[in-house]
């Protein structure tokens, strides 16, 4: 995604995973110091204009990454919060997710949880508009500066995004496409807003 959009990414991996379109096989993780030394590293060689980070699968893992992004001080960074699959199983464990919660989120430009990611972040069913306002209300409470929360699990024909920073809140609509083969389509999206962002679009514009 990044390199179609005209930008030079590096990659820190944070697992090796088996996958397709449709969803996720299995997961082998990498070892957190091993995390932290890519990101470093490459990041020694090339300062970051920006960082998006997708799955941390650990609370070992978060921590190294933000022991890592507080050494290489990059100020914008865009969390993708990749925590259950697409089957609707969770991807990490209730105590990542506290760490996530208190140690991650209030450091981030913005937070792009789905519709399931944001009800284990903020604890409540969301089954509306909003309720998705509602969602994104808590996860600024919380610390967030900014906060996407997209719509793509709610039965409607209009794909309604929600951004919400502390002083606006913005609808973003479009039609829904029939596919199934949407897995992916997160990650792409925080890469894509990442990279126009790095370019020095404001985060509404990327």
């Amino acid at each position: 995604t990044v390199t179609s959009l005209g930008s030079y990414a590096m990659t820190a991996v944070t697992a090796v995973t088996s996958q397709n379109t449709t969803g996720v096989k299995s997961i082998a993780p990498i070892t957190p110091r091993e995390i932290s030394k890519q990101i470093e590293f490459t990041s020694k060689d090339i300062k970051p204009d920006a960082v998006k980070i997708g799955m941390l699968h650990s609370a070992n893992v978060i921590n190294v990454v933000i022991k890592s992004l507080n050494k290489i001080n990059v100020k914008k960074i865009i969390l993708d919060p990749v925590m259950v699959a697409k089957g609707g199983a969770k991807l990490i464990d209730n105590y990542s997710i506290k760490i996530l919660k208190s140690k991650l989120i209030n450091k981030v430009s913005l937070i792009t949880p789905n519709i399931p990611e944001a009800e284990i972040l903020t604890k409540t069913k969301i089954h509306s508009i909003n309720d998705m306002v509602y969602a994104a209300k808590l996860l600024i409470s919380l610390g967030a500066k900014n906060v996407l929360i997209k719509g793509g699990h709610l039965k409607s024909k209009i794909m309604k995004d929600i951004f919400l920073s502390k002083n606006e809140i913005s609808i973003f609509k479009n039609r829904k496409i029939n596919t199934k083969n949407t897995h992916g389509t997160g990650c792409t999206l925080s890469s894509a807003i990442a990279t126009y962002y790095s370019c020095g679009k404001t985060l509404k514009k990327s």
